[in-house]
């Protein structure tokens, strides 16, 4: 049987990162690669087998050339990008450690993709062969014609029948609450799986979990429950899911995951992570639940293999996922020792 192909939309950056957990103020240089939350996904499917295409703009230069080069070695479909604009996305990245968090600090501004048309994509050729659109509130944010594309884009997503998934992903430093919940409120017709975080859920849908603190890491599984069951009934999603993370500190986090689906709310088993790149690991969740519902995993096993999923990411330097479905399985079956393999 033919294998649906994820299509996920939105920007893909420079990511500039001193090396190993040295503050901005003591790096000399800094290590490269590309990444963005759809690019990410795209990768993460590709890796597991999936077809996966990433839809985008990018500068027509050769750091434009070498952004694609990237997709292109991890097998990622790129027949839709379009060129042009002055430059790309960059971010920059500062590790944190122990009780030290991590630090972004966004250099994005006029960037390609926040600069495209509408009439730079297809879409209906773009959903000819989809089963899956993806896209995130940080690519919404863009700009104002980033709106625009993203409406139409889900418009022609349900034209064609493609599942629909978006990751609320707020950014404060992109737009405030108010923008985001004028553009995003609207956009959720269209949204099949809506995938957040407590966060995510309060800045940009105005829905707060009860008994939730996220800066002491207070988790309540009844207040996300009630909550996404309030999500799924105000604006008709199919699936809400929630990534449960419960931060010990920068370089221990307790992770879990819950999908609520059918009436009735799924929970993962809980890992205790040491980190090693945590930038990523919610798009690796995203991904692995996608991953999940494009083979028709049930409900359950298809929260156990997003938390999975995510959860090997994490041990993972820089932002993309490369977990093997075998990897991930062997993990959400149990075998978390991480033993030597021979």
């Amino acid at each position: 049987m033919e294998k649906k192909k994820f299509v996920g939309f939105g920007e893909l950056m420079l990511r500039l990162a001193p090396d190993g957990y040295l503050r901005f103020a003591q790096a000399d240089h800094f290590n490269l690669n590309y990444t963005g939350a759809e690019g990410n996904m795209a990768v993460a499917l590709a890796y597991m087998g999936m077809p996966a295409e990433l839809v985008t703009k990018l500068p027509d230069n050769e750091i434009g050339r070498c952004a694609k080069r990237m997709l292109t070695k991890f097998e990622v479909e790129t027949d839709h990008i379009a060129w042009g604009g002055e430059r790309l996305g960059v971010y920059y990245l500062e590790r944190g450690a122990s009780q030290r968090p991590s630090k972004v600090i966004y250099d994005r501004k006029h960037s390609s993709i926040a600069e495209a048309d509408p009439s730079d994509f297809d879409w209906d050729d773009i959903f000819k062969d989809a089963g899956w659109f993806h896209f995130t509130g940080i690519t919404v944010a863009l700009s104002k014609n980033m709106q625009e594309i993203c409406k139409q884009a889900c418009i022609a997503a349900k034209k064609h029948n493609v599942k629909v998934s978006c990751d609320l992903n707020y950014r404060k430093t992109l737009w405030s609450t108010e923008e985001a919940q004028r553009v995003m409120k609207p956009l959720m017709q269209y949204v099949d799986v809506c995938i957040a975080n407590e966060e995510d859920s309060e800045k940009v849908l105005g829905v707060k979990a009860d008994n939730t603190d996220i800066t002491s890491g207070k988790l309540s599984l009844e207040g996300y429950s009630n909550l996404a069951k309030n999500l799924a009934d105000t604006y008709g999603f199919e699936m809400v899911a929630i990534t449960l993370r419960e931060s010990i500190s920068a370089s221990i986090n307790n992770w879990s995951a819950m999908l609520y689906a059918d009436g009735q709310t799924y929970v993962s088993k809980k890992y205790t992570m040491q980190i090693v790149d945590r930038v990523g690991g919610g798009d690796s969740f995203a991904s692995g639940l996608i991953y999940a519902r494009l083979n028709d995993f049930d409900n359950q096993k298809a929260i156990e293999f997003a938390a999975g999923a995510s959860c090997l990411k994490h041990s993972i330097e820089f932002d993309f996922n490369l977990s093997t479905v075998d990897e991930v399985m062997n993990l959400i079956n149990g075998d978390g020792s991480g033993r030597v393999q021979r």
